[in-house]
């Protein structure tokens, strides 16, 4: 398996968690597209939200190795033109080194500070459906255009052209049209883990097939937060302090954290849970969380990550 990082936060940040996963030999930094950066509303005055598209072009200039991933951006945002146009700029900038996540959105209260249109879940899949449909359209010299309820894209050249076909990625826990979108649209599916995770995948492998395509030549990629330390002892110090930082009870974090079915244990422990992910086929691991140089070389040393 290999690993990347997904960070938020002001740029140097962002920029010292790209030269770390360099240095580290990870393969992708990853951003996430939100308004607001924070559940609790006393923390989302505060926590630094900046555009993540603009990060990624200057990280496009300030990195030369990484891949670059948008993880993810959310339709109900921009229309996918923009989306598609920048994603493009950010291609060319990085020579070929970006990959585009897109999602239905699902933090409510960005989407009423800012005054965004917020459909319903049903609504807002139709609307990804199709910006999947158009993006592929706007990335692919040979397709010819787009045309649906919402958006339209004529058959016209696009200049200037992607370096690459870009990557199209889908994610989230949905457990049926989201496997189904990633298997007919999708160049990497972000499954979450989950106690259906195993299922998710093989439901995306059949949209894949029933679409023609090759289920094989889908990425399977997962991300969450890591809690780890080298003895059980640690492990529930750490929980403690986790629980104490949220303001939540230890049983309630350990809860959320089974839901999530996030990553947690000694070292040896998590190495096992991300060896089981491997044996669903996914290839790939975007550590959350928060990055810190010390922190993040400890996690990734305690799990045997060179």
């Amino acid at each position: 398996m290999e690993y990347g990082l997904q960070v938020s936060g002001h740029y140097d940040h962002l920029l010292d968690a790209a030269n770390f996963a360099s240095q580290r030999g990870l393969v992708a930094i990853a951003l996430p597209d939100h308004y607001l950066m924070a559940r609790s509303e006393k923390e989302a005055k505060t926590t630094p939200a900046p555009d993540a598209f603009v990060q990624l072009g200057a990280l496009a200039r300030d990195t030369d190795n990484l891949e670059l991933v948008m993880l993810v951006s959310p339709i109900t945002f921009r229309h996918p033109a923009v989306i598609g146009k920048m994603a493009i700029t950010i291609d060319n900038l990085s020579g070929g080194r970006f990959a585009l996540g897109v999602g239905t959105g699902w933090l409510d209260r960005e989407h009423e500070v800012f005054g965004f249109p917020y459909p319903s879940v049903s609504k807002r899949f139709e609307a990804l459906e199709e910006a999947l449909g158009y993006l592929k359209a706007m990335f692919d010299p040979a397709t010819p255009g787009y045309t649906g309820t919402r958006y339209a894209l004529e058959s016209f050249p696009i200049a200037p052209a992607p370096v690459r076909q870009i990557p199209l990625v889908i994610g989230g826990t949905g457990k049926h049209k989201t496997p189904r979108l990633a298997g007919e649209f999708s160049d990497e599916f972000n499954v979450y883990p989950g106690v259906d995770m195993a299922d998710r995948i093989e439901r995306c492998r059949t949209a894949a097939r029933e679409a023609g395509r090759d289920p094989d030549a889908i990425r399977l990629s997962s991300s969450g937060q890591v809690v780890a330390a080298s003895t059980h002892a640690e492990f529930e110090e750490r929980m403690n302090e986790i629980a104490s930082e949220v303001g939540i009870t230890r049983d309630e974090l350990e809860s959320h954290y089974e839901r999530r079915q996030t990553p947690r244990g000694t070292y040896e422990q998590v190495r096992e849970q991300l060896d089981r992910f491997a044996s669903y086929g996914v290839a790939r691991f975007y550590f959350q969380g928060g990055f810190s140089p010390v922190g993040t070389a400890t996690l990734l040393d305690g799990l045997g990550i060179e």
